[in-house]
């Protein structure tokens, strides 16, 4: 892998997919004892859908929410 001219990276494919690395996703380079790490970044909109999954409960059922949606 090299860093190209204007400092770009390119992500292999396969990482991408194997970490979910989707477009847009925000990404940070931190610093360890090691080197570089690349994480995704705390803010990410991916990271804020995730941590919200499966979190909330309703007392509805999917077809009681819906027709109060529409009303």
């Amino acid at each position: 892998m090299r860093i190209g001219e204007r400092g770009q990276v390119t992500i292999p494919q396969e990482l991408r997919e194997r970490y979910g690395l989707l477009p847009n996703t925000e990404i940070q380079f931190v610093p360890d004892e090691t080197g570089l790490r690349l994480v995704v970044s705390p803010t990410s909109r991916a990271a804020e859908i995730d941590a919200l999954y499966g979190r909330k409960r309703f007392d509805r059922g999917t077809d009681e929410l819906m027709a109060l949606l529409r009303e």
